[in-house]
């Protein structure tokens, strides 16, 4: 992993990023890699640019902002890529 910080926001996303139990998510997508992309998804009308996110090492997750869809990475099978 590169040395990238994370830093939480100061104002929690509209899924309650500060806490994951206070707003269920829409969908969540488990991933094996800490850089992900969305685009929502296209066949339910809920498609949006594409936008690549990276998940923190410290929560494990990260929210769309466009859909709120959470992308959670599985830490026991997780790869570096670029």
């Amino acid at each position: 992993m590169t040395d990238t910080e994370f830093v939480l926001p100061e104002n929690p996303l509209s899924t309650g990023q500060d806490n994951p139990l206070a707003r269920p998510p829409l969908e969540t997508v488990t991933v094996t890699s800490w850089k992900v992309a969305c685009w929502g998804d296209e066949s339910r009308g809920l498609g949006h640019p594409k936008v690549w996110m990276q998940i923190s090492p410290f929560t494990g997750y990260v929210d769309c902002g466009y859909c709120d869809k959470r992308f959670v990475v599985d830490r026991e099978h997780v790869h570096d890529d670029h």
